[in-house]
């Protein structure tokens, strides 16, 4: 059974986040409304990446995200 990682509303448009894997080696929350993310977080093995996922989870959580405007 997964463990489920609570993600709080996006920080900039209060939409939803959502964990976000590329590749099978790294991981970041994306807002699915506006965009909006976190860094990146690697990993390379299963312990790895549910640290990782704790870590972006926290980042999201706590409004470290990265938005771009339109434009940029």
């Amino acid at each position: 059974m997964e463990e489920l990682i609570e993600l709080e509303e996006c920080p900039c448009c209060r939409g939803n986040g959502m964990l976000v894997h590329e590749g099978g080696w790294n991981v970041q929350v994306e807002c699915a409304d506006c965009g909006s993310h976190t860094v990146f977080v690697e990993y390379e093995n299963e312990t790895e990446k549910l640290e990782a996922e704790h870590k972006v989870a926290m980042l999201w959580n706590i409004g470290k995200v990265i938005k771009s405007n339109i434009g940029e």
